[in-house]
């Protein structure tokens, strides 16, 4: 489609997060620019750490940038699941073998390293315009070009508008008008730690899970074991907007009591705590109208369960990319994107669901989950891992 390979009237995109810089990329690689669009005043990502599988370095193969991000990040032996108030080991799969059966490593990585690893792919295309305190208040579709008007009154024209401004999406607001995300009774406190506050027993080179009565505690290495990253899950009434709340210790404590001395001790280590609400949406089968879609949360916003947020952003931008190699116009190629995405990010939301009642699991099913998961192998996840058709 020559007629919009033009860096006149680049696409534009709002939101510089993982999926926003990822799609500014995909389609810089095949010859198309754009402007994202950030409404902070600078490019940052908030969090600690993420976990990768290889679902996530293909996309990321695919983009270039697998290099530069595996020398920052984590490659753990196993993957283990405690139990959070008996202490003992539920599972443990070690990893040894798991590049070779998917192609890709399963890794762990700050949020920040990631994003800057993106970040910096973008600044070194001529294709990719970076603007930050750049909020978008509405735009229009006039069937030929999208007015994107910004909060400041300042018009752009664009050839196509991607949406990738994450859970709260104003862009969706207007494009799907489904309301706010829904709440699941969750919420998670994160905090980073350094080495010498880890208990010697906990310093390990694993992902380690431990499953609780209504909660989970999650910890593993960041930067070569430089820092280690500490999120506590559990069920909350409580409900705030944004990913950067301040958390409270007593109530995180209160709704760990119930567990082991070994959880209740490295939870004692963190004094200052950020907080987030876990929300999703049902999955949709569409998420485009003519000239506007929508990419990573903005389209199918999931729970953490199952640590695919990041994943399914940058393989939506990589897909979303190559949909333009198949059509002969923006709104054929927007139309496509979301047909072949759908199932499988739909599958990924649900899921993600059951994983968070599978961790939290009481009495009886807890007996239950624990006797299921001894046997339990990476291969139980080959759906979501193994190679896709367009990634």
């Amino acid at each position: 489609m020559p007629s919009v390979k033009d860096r006149d009237h680049p696409f534009i995109i709002a939101g510089g997060g993982i999926g926003g810089l990822a799609v500014a990329l995909a389609l810089a690689n095949r010859g198309y620019a754009s402007r994202v669009l950030e409404q902070a005043p600078e490019f940052k990502e908030l969090g600690a750490g993420i976990q990768l599988g290889p679902n996530s370095w293909r996309a990321l193969r695919v983009l270039g940038i697998d290099a530069a991000a595996k020398r920052l990040a984590v490659f753990p032996q196993s993957l283990v699941m405690m139990d959070a108030v008996t202490a003992e080991q539920a599972v443990a799969i070690p990893l040894g073998g798991f590049e070779q059966r998917f192609g890709a490593p399963y890794a762990l990585i700050h949020r920040a390293d990631l994003h800057n690893t993106l970040l910096e792919a973008c600044k070194a295309s001529p294709l990719v315009a970076l603007e930050t305190s750049q909020k978008v208040a509405d735009f229009e579709d006039d069937g030929r070009t999208v007015r994107v008007v910004m909060d400041n009154g300042t018009v752009h024209e664009t050839p196509a508008f991607i949406g990738a401004d994450g859970l709260w999406s104003t862009i969706r607001a207007k494009l799907i008008g489904d309301g706010k995300p829904r709440v699941s009774g969750h919420v998670s406190y994160r905090a980073v730690m350094q080495p010498s506050n880890v208990p010697e027993n906990l310093r390990r080179n694993d992902m380690v899970l431990w499953a609780g009565p209504k909660c989970h505690m999650v910890h593993y290495p960041l930067r070569g074991g430089e820092l280690y990253n500490l999120v506590a899950t559990f069920h909350s009434s409580r409900y705030e907007e944004g990913w950067n709340s301040f958390g409270e210790p007593a109530e995180l404590h209160e709704r760990f009591g119930g567990t082991c001395d070994v959880v209740r001790e490295m939870l004692s280590k963190i004094e200052s705590w950020r907080m987030w609400v876990l929300c999703d949406r049902e999955p949709i089968k569409d998420w485009s109208r003519g000239r506007v879609t929508l990419l990573g949360d903005a389209a199918h916003p999931m729970l953490q369960y199952l640590a695919q947020g990041a994943g399914m952003a940058m393989e939506d931008a990589v897909v979303l990319a190559k949909c333009f190699d198949d059509s002969d116009s923006v709104e054929e190629a927007f139309a496509a994107y979301p047909q072949r995405r759908y199932l499988r990010t739909g599958r990924v939301q649900l899921s993600a669901r059951l994983y968070g009642e599978f961790y939290h699991a009481d009495g009886v099913r807890r007996e239950l989950r624990n006797a299921f998961v001894k046997n339990a192998s990476y291969e139980g996840l080959a759906w979501l891992y193994d190679k896709q058709p367009d990634i």
